[in-house]
């Protein structure tokens, strides 16, 4: 059920895009920029083809693994993790013993595949079920086009995902707030193992964190660092080229942005240009206030006549700057509202268009409880009638005297009846 509320309401709150070709003039074959709030895409290029992911699969890894393990567990590797390591690896070593979580920061800001394998083993106690668990969740956030043959990012020809399922995947991963926490570091030391005498230096390649280099954006040369960029990950193969998702905070805006495919260092100023158009062209806006009042709504057959019909909860869209004016409000409120009716129960929606398109909605609630209008009583129906009641007492009454005339004739005629022995 959970599963189905949450792809609901991921749905939901995509209803306004605004799409464009190619007018960023990437490099990346597909990309796309959402607000990471409202899940809103404000820019898209081949969203939906399928490419390979490379290291950004380790944002799915990295979420599950927060939700599913303990930061304090002792992981012991053992040589199917240093067996089937290949690529980027912090040297683990089998029966070497680690912290979780410093496998997790491994992860994340080394980019470690020997990490993300002792990760799933330590939690499913094998790879292939792990995989499972990440192809199971991406399925529950919408991501309907991926499918994960490891939790590392390696090449195979069955690894594929979207720019538009990565966005999802990114969009929950970013609510959790230790995965914030890890992917905004760019640096982290693990401390010395049983089997390492010495400290390891992680170092992230998501040089929007921390970069000095300069790079080509629309032709002018900036720093390679992003003022505001606070995740996510990177990732390179022969297969997947060059591929970033990134996030990046200005003010009450939250964006992320995914390239994939793209070449060298052009995947950062991609990321450049789309966290460039998605701050200097929209801005968010709070369409509905909690509690705000509505309007009276009927309700039929309660101990009060109306109910106050207010904002459920806030709702915030990012809309084109400039637009605020043409946005149209719609109250559609239930054809029939009968009592009993509960405190905070959904009475209609607001609905907000821009252009004739759905911006996202709030539901309309009861400010209170309001009791049905109890069955009345004998007395209070009789009492109700009471010209029906006074008839009868008139019937009654006349009743009474006939009854009375007709024994007092009776009695009369009984006393002037002359007896036949007179005769």
């Amino acid at each position: 059920m959970k599963k189905i509320v949450f792809l609901i309401l991921t749905l939901f709150f995509i209803t306004y895009e605004v799409s464009y070709a190619d007018e960023l003039n990437l490099s990346g074959e597909a990309a796309i920029l959402i607000d990471a709030d409202t899940g809103q895409i404000l820019y898209e290029k081949n969203p939906h083809m399928k490419l390979h992911p490379a290291s950004t699969t380790k944002i799915m890894t990295g979420i599950l693994a927060i939700e599913l393990g303990k930061l304090d567990d002792i992981v012991t590797v053992d040589d199917e993790v240093v067996r089937l390591t290949d690529g980027s690896h912090i040297a683990l070593e089998p029966d070497e013993r680690l912290k979780f979580e410093d496998l997790l920061y491994a992860l994340m800001i080394e980019s470690a595949n020997d990490s993300a394998l002792a990760i799933a083993k330590h939690i499913s106690g094998s790879i292939d079920e792990f995989v499972n668990l990440m192809n199971e969740k991406a399925k529950e956030l919408g991501a309907l086009n991926t499918n994960f043959i490891n939790p590392n990012g390696l090449s195979h020809e069955n690894h594929l995902t979207t720019a538009y399922d990565l966005s999802l995947i990114a969009q929950y991963a970013m609510k959790n707030q230790l995965f914030r926490e890890i992917v905004s570091n760019y640096t982290y030391t693990i401390p010395t193992t049983n089997k390492k005498d010495e400290e390891r230096y992680l170092k992230s390649n998501n040089r929007l964190l921390y970069g000095t280099i300069r790079i080509n954006v629309d032709g002018n040369s900036v720093p390679i660092k992003y003022e505001g960029a606070n995740g996510i990950k990177t990732g390179y193969t022969q297969a997947a080229q060059n591929c970033l998702v990134a996030s990046a905070n200005r003010g009450n805006q939250n964006l992320i942005a995914v390239v994939l495919k793209a070449n060298g260092r052009e995947v950062f100023a991609d990321v450049h240009k789309l966290f460039n158009y998605g701050f200097n062209n929209f801005a968010k806006a709070n369409m509905a206030i909690k509690n705000y009042f509505i309007e009276n709504i009927e309700v039929e057959n309660g101990i009060i006549p109306i109910v106050a019909g207010v904002i459920k909860e806030d709702l915030f869209v990012t809309i084109p700057k400039g637009t605020m004016d043409n946005i149209e409000k719609k109250i559609s409120i239930k054809e029939e509202i009968i009592a009993p009716v509960e405190k905070g129960e959904v009475l209609g929606k607001v609905e907000y268009y821009l252009d004739g398109q759905l911006l996202g909605q709030a539901d309309i609630v009861s400010t209170m409880d309001i009791e049905e209008i109890p069955p009345p009583s004998i007395a209070e129906i009789l009492m109700s009638k009471w010209y029906l009641l006074l008839i009868g007492l008139i019937i009654f009454v006349r009743i009474i005297i006939i009854v009375k005339r007709t024994k007092n004739r009776r009695r009369r005629r009984a006393l002037y009846k002359v007896p036949n022995s007179f005769h």
